[in-house]
């Protein structure tokens, strides 16, 4: 088994092998990111409708989330100095290169990218690095991809080498336990057992081992040819030190967790946000098609009760993702989302993790690394 060293990614390098995950909207933004990063973490920011709170976000969501990727990062520096901060943007995005390129601009360590494959990751890091260049600046973004099965970890090591002639600085493996969208069908979370109320007594861990096993053994190919070492981190399901020395132990080099710094002090997330994780129970975690038809894990309570039998009347299109029709979708799942982070909970949609109804107490950033990598107290 690999020792709970730093994570190492390049020239970076985290004193904990922690990655906290990307919480949209407005659930990771610069007060748990900088938190993360300044105890020894990589604190992420989700860009996720960043700038929802903006005057004049209704007007131009846009500018609005373009601004407040900077003011976020700026912010989160400020209270991690030299910690290790970076973005979690989705490939689903509308407008997803000008993202990549003002968190570049703003200038993230690292850029983490999933809800699909993030095939021109390189070309837009690329075109970064040569304008500031021109400038007289230097660019030391790392790119991430987020995979879920040995498929997709070919496919996008393949594309970056043949296309770019680059690997990834990092490959983040998130398995069907996770929160949010999730990168599965509904019949392979069946396949896991992951797709029931019973999700942590009925899931396959011994089949997913088996994929993350398989994805490792892609990266090392890549590894190999470029003579330089990929990291690996597992994200989903990640909630214990039992869950950590178990990822080290089928060759990760870190973890990704996001639930468990939900019920944080530093979390941006309102308090009542934090009490639906605290009185979750079990059978309260669900699998729900999201608007743009993929599955995602959530909290049943009213709202998704409701939007199970009923549309909700769309009276604003934000030009949150790529797919998205407004005249055939049950919701907006950004109004939904923020609703989430104002605390209107009633009328929103609550991503969690599987392990969310674990929670019970309302801990603090460096509490929560400390009991992962087993030195609490």
């Amino acid at each position: 088994m690999k020792k709970l060293g730093p994570l190492v990614i390049g020239d970076l390098t985290a004193k904990y092998p922690v990655i906290q995950g990307g919480m949209g909207v407005g659930i990771s933004l610069s007060s748990l990111a900088g938190a993360v990063a300044k105890a020894g973490g990589i604190g992420i920011i989700s860009t996720a409708q960043i700038g929802f709170r903006d005057p004049d976000f209704l007007k131009e969501p846009m500018e609005a989330n373009m601004r407040a990727i900077r003011s976020e990062f700026e912010k989160a520096r400020q209270i991690a100095p030299k910690g290790i901060i970076g973005f979690n943007i989705m490939v689903a995005t509308k407008n997803y290169a000008r993202y990549v390129k003002e968190a570049i601009r703003a200038g993230a360590d690292i850029i983490i990218s999933g809800a699909g494959l993030p095939v021109d990751l390189p070309e837009y890091l690329a075109e970064a690095k040569r304008l500031a260049s021109e400038a007289g600046e230097t660019v030391r973004t790392k790119i991430a991809p987020i995979v879920s099965t040995a498929k997709s970890a070919l496919v996008i090591c393949k594309m970056w080498d043949r296309k770019y002639h680059r690997i990834p600085d990092l490959v983040v493996i998130e398995g069907p336990l996770a929160g949010g969208h999730l990168g599965f069908t509904r019949e392979q979370l069946a396949a896991y057992g992951a797709d029931t109320d019973q999700v942590t007594k009925t899931y396959d861990e011994k089949a997913y081992d088996e994929e993350i096993r398989g994805i490792i053994k892609v990266v090392k190919q890549f590894e190999e040819k470029y003579n330089s070492h990929i990291p690996v981190v597992l994200a989903g399901g990640i909630y214990t030190h039992e869950n950590v020395e178990h990822a080290m132990e089928l060759g990760a080099d870190g973890v990704q967790v996001g639930t468990r710094f939900v019920t944080t002090r530093e979390c941006d997330a309102p308090m009542s946000y934090k009490q639906a994780y605290l009185d979750a129970t079990e059978k309260d975690i669900v699998i729900t098609k999201s608007p743009v038809g993929m599955p995602g894990r959530a909290i049943r309570n009213v709202f998704l009760d409701n939007t199970s039998e009923n549309r909700v009347k769309i009276e604003h299109c934000y030009q949150c993702l790529e797919h998205c029709d407004p005249k055939n979708i049950p919701y907006c799942i950004t109004k939904a989302l923020s609703n989430a982070a104002e605390g209107d909970l009633d009328h929103a949609l609550l991503f969690c993790g599987s392990n969310a109804c674990r929670c019970d107490r309302i801990e603090t950033v460096e509490d929560v690394i400390g009991d992962l990598m087993g030195v609490a107290g």
